[in-house]
Protein backbone atom coordinates (compact mmCIF):
# COMPACT_ATOMS: atom_id res chain seq x y z
CA UNK A 1 0.00 0.00 0.00
CA UNK A 2 1.03 3.32 -0.87
CA UNK A 3 2.16 5.76 1.71
CA UNK A 4 0.06 9.21 1.67
CA UNK A 5 2.48 12.12 1.69
CA UNK A 6 2.11 16.08 2.09
CA UNK A 7 5.15 18.43 1.01
CA UNK A 8 6.15 21.04 3.56
CA UNK A 9 7.89 24.23 2.75
CA UNK A 10 9.40 26.36 5.49
CA UNK A 11 8.97 29.97 4.67
CA UNK A 12 8.69 33.02 6.14
CA UNK A 13 4.94 34.35 4.82
CA UNK A 14 2.79 30.70 5.05
CA UNK A 15 -0.42 32.50 3.71
CA UNK A 16 1.18 34.25 0.80
CA UNK A 17 3.23 30.93 -0.27
CA UNK A 18 -0.03 29.01 0.32
CA UNK A 19 -1.92 31.57 -1.92
CA UNK A 20 0.82 31.63 -4.56
CA UNK A 21 0.79 27.94 -5.14
CA UNK A 22 -3.16 27.51 -4.78
CA UNK A 23 -3.32 29.84 -7.65
CA UNK A 24 -0.13 27.69 -9.68
CA UNK A 25 -1.71 24.30 -9.22
CA UNK A 26 -5.24 24.53 -8.97
CA UNK A 27 -5.31 23.91 -5.89
CA UNK A 28 -7.67 25.74 -2.69
CA UNK A 29 -6.94 26.69 0.68
CA UNK A 30 -9.32 24.30 2.93
CA UNK A 31 -12.08 25.60 4.23
CA UNK A 32 -11.67 26.50 8.63
CA UNK A 33 -13.63 24.19 10.49
CA UNK A 34 -17.38 24.09 11.34
CA UNK A 35 -18.85 27.03 13.01
CA UNK A 36 -16.24 29.32 11.80
CA UNK A 37 -16.98 31.53 9.01
CA UNK A 38 -13.14 32.51 8.44
CA UNK A 39 -9.79 30.64 9.46
CA UNK A 40 -9.09 34.04 11.69
CA UNK A 41 -12.35 33.12 13.80
CA UNK A 42 -10.91 29.77 14.39
CA UNK A 43 -7.68 31.36 15.45
CA UNK A 44 -9.25 33.46 17.69
CA UNK A 45 -11.71 30.86 19.38
CA UNK A 46 -8.77 28.61 19.69
CA UNK A 47 -7.31 31.64 21.86
CA UNK A 48 -4.25 31.68 19.50
CA UNK A 49 -2.44 35.26 19.50
CA UNK A 50 -2.81 37.45 16.38
CA UNK A 51 0.67 37.84 15.68
CA UNK A 52 0.80 33.73 15.29
CA UNK A 53 -1.99 33.62 12.86
CA UNK A 54 0.28 33.17 9.54
CA UNK A 55 2.46 30.55 11.31
CA UNK A 56 0.92 27.67 9.08
CA UNK A 57 -1.23 27.20 5.94
CA UNK A 58 -2.03 24.41 3.87
CA UNK A 59 -3.52 24.15 0.29
CA UNK A 60 -5.58 21.13 -1.46
CA UNK A 61 -6.29 19.51 -4.50
CA UNK A 62 -9.96 20.05 -5.17
CA UNK A 63 -10.14 16.49 -6.29
CA UNK A 64 -8.48 14.86 -3.17
CA UNK A 65 -5.93 13.39 -5.45
CA UNK A 66 -2.49 14.82 -5.40
CA UNK A 67 -0.81 15.45 -2.41
CA UNK A 68 -1.45 18.40 0.18
CA UNK A 69 0.98 21.23 0.70
CA UNK A 70 1.56 22.92 4.09
CA UNK A 71 3.86 25.93 4.71
CA UNK A 72 5.04 26.78 7.78
CA UNK A 73 6.57 29.81 9.20
CA UNK A 74 10.06 29.37 10.43
CA UNK A 75 12.73 32.33 11.34
CA UNK A 76 15.54 31.72 9.38
CA UNK A 77 15.32 32.42 5.83
CA UNK A 78 16.65 30.50 2.63
CA UNK A 79 20.00 30.12 2.52
CA UNK A 80 21.21 27.53 -0.48
CA UNK A 81 19.62 25.48 -4.29
CA UNK A 82 17.02 23.46 -3.03
CA UNK A 83 17.84 19.29 -2.81
CA UNK A 84 14.58 19.03 -4.05
CA UNK A 85 11.85 20.78 -6.46
CA UNK A 86 8.69 20.76 -8.23
CA UNK A 87 8.15 20.23 -11.77
CA UNK A 88 4.81 21.74 -13.05
CA UNK A 89 4.34 19.54 -15.83
CA UNK A 90 1.76 21.87 -18.51
CA UNK A 91 3.40 21.57 -21.73
CA UNK A 92 1.72 17.83 -22.68
CA UNK A 93 4.39 15.69 -22.71
CA UNK A 94 5.70 13.87 -25.46
CA UNK A 95 2.68 13.58 -27.40
CA UNK A 96 2.61 16.61 -28.21
CA UNK A 97 5.03 18.49 -30.57
CA UNK A 98 7.95 20.90 -29.46
CA UNK A 99 6.60 23.54 -30.61
CA UNK A 100 2.96 23.42 -28.60
CA UNK A 101 4.82 22.22 -25.53
CA UNK A 102 6.87 25.48 -25.29
CA UNK A 103 4.24 27.59 -26.32
CA UNK A 104 1.97 26.39 -23.06
CA UNK A 105 5.49 26.30 -20.88
CA UNK A 106 6.24 29.96 -21.86
CA UNK A 107 2.24 31.03 -21.68
CA UNK A 108 2.12 28.74 -17.92
CA UNK A 109 5.66 30.87 -16.95
CA UNK A 110 4.11 34.67 -17.62
CA UNK A 111 0.73 33.41 -15.81
CA UNK A 112 3.16 32.46 -12.48
CA UNK A 113 5.10 35.53 -13.16
CA UNK A 114 2.01 37.60 -12.63
CA UNK A 115 1.86 35.66 -9.17
CA UNK A 116 4.85 36.82 -8.34
CA UNK A 117 7.55 33.83 -9.11
CA UNK A 118 10.80 34.75 -11.23
CA UNK A 119 12.78 33.44 -13.97
CA UNK A 120 15.78 34.46 -13.78
CA UNK A 121 17.32 31.40 -14.87
CA UNK A 122 15.38 31.38 -18.07
CA UNK A 123 14.72 28.51 -20.38
CA UNK A 124 16.11 25.07 -21.53
CA UNK A 125 15.92 22.94 -24.51
CA UNK A 126 17.69 19.35 -24.04
CA UNK A 127 16.60 15.92 -25.80
CA UNK A 128 13.67 16.67 -26.54
CA UNK A 129 12.35 18.56 -23.62
CA UNK A 130 12.09 21.95 -22.99
CA UNK A 131 11.82 23.95 -19.18
CA UNK A 132 12.04 27.14 -17.79
CA UNK A 133 13.47 27.12 -14.49
CA UNK A 134 11.81 29.30 -11.93
CA UNK A 135 11.32 30.50 -8.13
CA UNK A 136 8.48 30.90 -6.26
CA UNK A 137 7.82 34.13 -4.10
CA UNK A 138 10.56 33.24 -1.65
CA UNK A 139 12.77 31.71 -3.72
CA UNK A 140 11.98 28.13 -3.29
CA UNK A 141 13.54 26.55 -7.02
CA UNK A 142 10.75 24.61 -8.74
CA UNK A 143 10.52 24.03 -13.47
CA UNK A 144 7.65 24.54 -15.79
CA UNK A 145 8.21 22.18 -18.19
Amino acid sequence: MATAFQVTFDCADPDRQARFWAEALGYRLPDPPDGHATWDDWARAQGIAEDHWNDARAVEDPEGKRPRMYFQKVPEGKTAKNRMHLDLNVGGGHSVPIDDRRARVDADVARLKALGATDERGSREERGEYWVRMNDPEGNEFCVQ
